[in-house]
């Protein structure tokens, strides 16, 4: 319909066509349609521009833009067929989304050469490239360095930028670089989209406050994360609920290398979760870090079957939590006979008594990378700091301070020399749980 309207006036008689002449019909639309579409665009930048007005101005703006680009075509006048290629140069063309895509050929590594030659369309002048495809091809830092001008050149006129799967069998160092250099070019552009997925990125979030809702609405997001190798969301507020939607992106992750979930107020059911969305995917980490998460006795069996699936562990932090002597026996136990490339192990502010120590300082044994045992700000007793001392004898080094251990904070049983019965019994009921499980 604004075609036709258009193209009335074009060839409707008026003083205008009085005096430069009247467009054929045929002249008369070819214009309308390239009004139009220049009307459209300069409306629809300057509504991108102000997103939060009602578009009136926009629609103003679209009006004028009309009447101004039929009046200089009125003026101009009737073009005669050999002069076609003069009018359609003189006449502004519209700008059009244009996708310039490269994903599309094999699998390859993009080095200086290639990245110079594919690259050439992005520096013609006056292209209108505003969506870029670099996927599935991986680009190395000279290539990079190569992409870094062209990109910057053209980030102003960009509103879509794919990156995704761009560095793959690049070494880590490498690959981080690159993604600098790609940043650095981007910076300050003002994209609708950027696609970043399938990097093997490590993603971070600690320290910033998150409640439970977006706690909630992170781990939605994260389970499209499925290639992070390291993720770190410390000291956060989620809560038990976003633990447990965590865990459900958890539980797509199979590359994770590093895992640091601590204080994140998870309680048991946040942990146990977790822990069982882990057993089952993410059989190489070498980092777990599920620190001050309130994680209890009742917990862990199933914090226990998750450690005892990940041989590969280096480190392990499970300080400040309520495991007690029960908690620590049960994971201390899965430890104790495997686990060769385990080198740390932190449970310290857990409430442990003589009898968890015991058990737990066996850890180390046939161990040859094993580096520190942090068992403080526990309820050892004084005989029990001493068996520990003795344990550690002949590799003191492996044994942290245990200067905030309070070994009156216990309770009775730890002085009157129970401990080693308090073992047995914990053992005891650690075998009957075995047994329970196997049925």
């Amino acid at each position: 319909m604004l075609l036709v309207r258009v193209t009335d006036n074009l060839t409707t008689e008026s003083i205008f066509t009085q005096k430069y002449g009247s467009l054929s019909k045929e002249e008369a639309e070819e214009n309308a349609k390239r009004i139009e579409d220049v009307a459209f665009a300069t409306a629809n930048e300057h509504y991108e521009k102000e997103p939060d007005g009602d578009g009136s101005s926009a629609v103003q703006l679209y009006a004028k833009e009309c009447s101004k680009q039929i009046l200089e075509v009125i003026k101009r006048g009737p073009t005669i067929r050999d002069e076609k290629e003069v009018l359609a140069s003189d006449k502004v063309s519209a700008p059009r989304d244009t996708v310039f895509d490269i994903s599309k050929g094999a699998r390859s590594f993009i080095e200086v050469k290639e990245a110079e030659e594919i690259l050439k369309p992005l520096k013609e002048p006056g292209n209108c490239y505003n969506k870029i495809c670099f996927s599935n091809r991986s680009f190395g830092l000279e290539g990079a360095r190569v992409a870094e001008p062209i990109l910057a050149s053209i980030k102003d006129q960009l509103k879509e930028v794919d990156l995704s799967d761009f560095i793959a069998g690049r070494p880590e160092a490498e690959a981080f670089e690159v993604m600098n250099i790609f940043s650095t070019a981007l910076e300050g552009s003002i994209l609708k989209s950027l696609n970043l997925s399938n990097n093997a990125l490590d993603f971070r979030c600690s320290s910033t406050r998150v409640g439970c809702e977006g706690g909630i609405a992170l781990s939605k997001a994260l389970k499209t994360c499925t290639h992070l190798k390291k993720l770190d969301l410390r000291d956060n507020m989620f809560g038990k609920d976003a633990g447990v939607a965590l865990s459900k992106a958890l539980s797509k992750y199979a590359g994770l290398r590093e895992v640091y979930l601590s204080y994140l107020n998870l309680e048991d059911e946040g942990d146990m979760s977790i822990a069982s969305a882990l057993k089952e995917s993410a059989p190489s980490p070498e980092v777990l870090d599920m620190a001050g998460n309130d994680i209890t006795a009742e917990a862990a069996p199933i914090v226990a079957a998750c450690i005892a699936e990940k041989q590969h562990l280096t480190k392990l932090n499970l300080a400040e939590n309520e495991l007690r002597d029960e908690g620590t026996i049960q994971i201390s136990k899965v430890l104790e006979e495997s686990h060769l490339q385990l080198k740390e192990v932190d449970m310290s502010n857990n409430s442990l008594g003589r009898s968890g120590a015991r058990v737990l300082a066996k850890v180390p044994v046939q161990k040859p990378e094993f580096k520190y045992l942090n068992i403080n700000g526990n309820f050892i007793s004084d005989e029990g700091i001493d068996e520990m001392n003795e344990l550690f004898e002949k590799f003191q080094d492996r044994l942290g301070s245990v200067d905030e251990n309070d070994p009156e904070g216990g309770g009775d049983e730890e002085e009157s020399g129970e401990g080693e019965d308090d073992e047995h019994e914990l053992e005891r009921k650690l075998e009957n749980l075995e047994a329970n499980k196997d049925e």
